[in-house]
């Protein structure tokens, strides 16, 4: 599965679980919704520290948001 995609339906799915809009999401992490909406896309790789920062808002970790099984197996 192509790892845009992966990425994209784990932070749709965990922002949706805390019933959160992009722009809410954005705000809480300090950016605007055009990046949380680039992220969600695979059109924009995310430092570490807004990683952190969004899992934080979220309740997840690196590992089960932005980690992927294809980089487990390499």
């Amino acid at each position: 599965m192509d790892e845009k995609l992966i990425l994209r339906n784990r932070l749709k799915a965990a922002r949706a679980e805390k019933h959160l809009s992009q722009g809410q999401l954005a705000e809480m992490v300090g950016v605007s919704r055009q990046t949380i909406n680039a992220i969600e896309k695979g059109d924009y790789n995310p430092t570490i520290r807004l990683c952190r920062a969004i899992c934080r808002a979220l309740g997840t970790t690196l590992d089960e948001l932005f980690w992927t099984e294809e980089e487990e197996e390499a």
